[in-house]
């Protein structure tokens, strides 16, 4: 039983020993990963932004025609009414058709007055596409140099990345998956990435938190997997503190003057 779990933490150690390594290797990379998203997020918005703009222009083009279109056929009706004009029977039926075509006339200033704001609509519209064209231009500039510099590092660290990532493969299958949940489960919730520690200098190697003796004799045995009882770490091995010992200072006789 004794070699079953010492193997079992031993499996763990060195996949926690991999798994620090890559954490190095990723804590090389910074913010920049991160950066490059958060720039390909905001590139996206402003994209999206200028095709809901492009749409609205091209909304109150359509809106343009549409009223001018609507003038001419007000101009039809009106001609059409002064031709019935002049064949009325009655002043009845003259005011009637003047009324009607002061309605036109009407219409037509009104279809004109939207023409004149749709223009000035589409003068503001464009230069707002204009502002978020340069800005998303400039995005862009940004994200091409932090794609640059997450590349250059990237390929710096790409062999030993994929050799990692092959030993890690490797010591996953060492690994009982039981012990692998746990391992992934508590290495996730801690911020450092580690969840298998020594106990040093009686303490938690991960939260620092003393381990009591009888614990530490327990943990050097490793006939049971044991946690830290504050962090939940798992506890592989106790490293014993070298003391040096001090060579006492030899006393010179002291020479009495007579």
């Amino acid at each position: 039983m004794e070699n079953t779990v010492a193997k079992k933490l031993e499996s763990l150690v060195k996949l926690q020993s991999i798994d620090s390594e890559l954490d190095e290797l990723i804590k090389v990379r910074g913010a920049l990963p991160e950066e490059v998203m958060d720039l390909e997020d905001e590139i996206a918005g402003y994209q999206t932004r200028v095709e809901k703009q492009n749409q609205e222009l091209a909304d109150l083009e359509e809106a343009i025609n549409s009223n001018r279109s609507a003038i001419k056929d007000a101009e039809k009706l009106i001609k059409k009414y002064e031709e019935q004009q002049m064949n009325v029977r009655n002043n009845r039926e003259y005011d009637a058709i003047s009324k009607e075509i002061e309605l036109q006339q009407l219409e037509i200033q009104i279809l004109e007055k939207r023409i004149k704001e749709a223009y000035e609509k589409i003068d503001i519209k464009k230069d707002e596409i204009g502002q978020t064209e340069e800005t998303l231009s400039e995005r862009g500039k940004d994200l091409d140099s932090k794609k640059g510099e997450l590349d250059v590092i990237t390929q710096e660290s790409e062999d030993d990345e994929k050799k990692l990532l092959k030993d890690r493969d490797k010591a996953v299958k060492n690994v009982e998956e039981r012990l692998f949940k746990s391992y992934e489960k508590v290495r996730n919730n801690m911020r450092n990435g580690l969840a298998v520690v020594s106990v040093k200098r009686g303490a938690c190697g991960g939260c620092f938190n003393i381990v009591p003796p009888q614990k530490q004799a327990e943990i050097r045995e490793k006939k049971k997997i044991i946690v830290c009882e504050h962090c939940g770490r798992i506890l592989a091995d106790v490293e014993d503190e070298i003391v040096e010992e001090v060579q006492p200072k030899r006393r010179t006789k002291r020479t009495v003057k007579k």
